[in-house]
């Protein structure tokens, strides 16, 4: 038992570290070696815009990925403002590989360093919008391209994904009066300043002119939390579900109280609600509604919890669902199939404390494995 508790505060620790969605996903795609590009011509720089909206007309609260895709390789080139616009800059020699002077090929994010290859060929690259719940139409980049510095390629549009009937949109937005919309927006906008007693003051504001104001119940939420007053974020996430029962974020929020206060139960009824409503683009959810059961000794169910979210999360954005997966099959016991998941959770591994935990993991997985060994017993004389 006492094991087990060990194991439980390890896996939370890894569960409350900040989610994809709120932190720069590590990368996949192995570095690109820098390479000259032609001597082509003279190299411009584009600034790209357009807006991102619904096919169905439904307000976008929640801020979409702008990614291109180049050779197949996807990339993340900015996120959208709360009213769905975006722009981005991109640099390169029209018809040849292109070089994007804030680029980072190995981190996959805009730095600001100058010089580094891009290599996109624009020719081959499309844009697409990225919002769980939706798929995105593509926009072609190649031939939009005649030597202007600007180009507004229009809306991407988004599309509802069939079976799935949650989102991290909520339709109470489109009823909010305008006052209580411009609250919810000043009030996003202090908390991403630091100024969080000023963003709180607005969302308060936002909900109290539009109770049913889901979007703001969680905004209000996320504050409270960044201010240490769990108690009164767990209320607020719990008034944005009252308000929008399918709005996806607040069952997220609770579920990570839940786990920060070790109340399983708790965690696993959250996070099924969220899984319930959206059970494909959540793969962190798959994690933490792993790790809920685990902690309750249902190892079955911890053990298809982290193979569905190794299934949708075909670009591994969330390692720490090998570790699960690898210390429940050692529960099992299947130490074979168990090694081989730590040892991806390993190499996928940036944090010290997550490459200590997986070394001794495996460690005891190996003397698990060689006691388990049939003794061949004395040589025949």
């Amino acid at each position: 038992m006492k094991r087990l508790l060990l194991l439980c505060a390890f896996l939370v620790s890894v569960s409350l570290l900040p989610s994809a969605a709120q932190t720069k996903r590590r990368s996949t795609t192995v570095p690109r070696q820098p390479t000259a590009a032609p001597d082509t011509g003279p190299t411009q720089l584009i600034f790209i815009s357009g807006k991102v909206v619904s096919e169905d007309g439904l307000e976008l609260t929640e801020s979409a990925s702008i990614q291109s895709i180049c050779h197949g390789q996807k990339h993340t080139e900015t996120h959208t403002d709360a009213r769905g616009y975006f722009s981005f800059q991109l640099g390169g020699r029209f018809g040849s590989p292109s070089i994007d002077p804030d680029f980072d090929a190995e981190s996959d994010s805009r730095t600001g360093r100058v010089g580094k290859p891009d290599n996109r060929d624009l020719r081959d690259c499309d844009l697409q919008a990225s919002l769980a719940g939706f798929t995105s139409d593509l926009v072609a980049l190649g031939g939009r391209f005649t030597g202007g510095e600007n180009a507004d390629i229009g809306r991407i549009v988004l599309h509802r994904i069939g079976g799935v009937e949650g989102f991290t949109v909520s339709a109470t937005t489109a009823q909010a009066p305008g006052a209580a919309k411009k609250a919810l927006q000043h009030g996003q906008q202090k908390a991403k300043e630091g100024k969080l007693d000023d963003a709180q003051k607005s969302l308060e504001k936002a909900v109290s002119l539009y109770p049913k104001f889901a979007v703001a119940w969680f905004e209000l939420g996320r504050v409270q939390i960044q201010k240490q007053d769990v108690a009164g974020a767990k209320q607020s996430f719990l008034k944005s579900v009252e308000a929008d029962a399918r709005y996806l974020n607040p069952y997220s929020g609770l579920t990570q109280i839940a786990l920060r206060e070790q109340h399983w139960q708790e965690a696993l009824d959250a996070s099924e609600k969220l899984l319930a409503l959206n059970p494909i683009n959540f793969p962190e959810m798959w994690f933490s509604n792993g790790v809920a059961n685990y902690c309750l000794e249902h190892f079955a169910a911890a053990e298809k919890s982290a193979r569905r979210g190794l299934e949708i999360d075909t670009e591994h954005h969330v390692p720490r669902l090998e570790y699960l997966l690898g210390m429940v099959l050692i529960r099992k016991p299947d130490y074979q199939e168990a090694e081989r998941h730590l040892r991806t959770f390993l190499q996928m591994s940036t944090q010290s404390k997550d490459i200590e935990e997986a070394q001794k993991q495996l460690s005891d997985l190996a003397r698990l494995t060689a006691a388990k060994k049939p003794n061949p017993g004395p040589s025949p004389e």
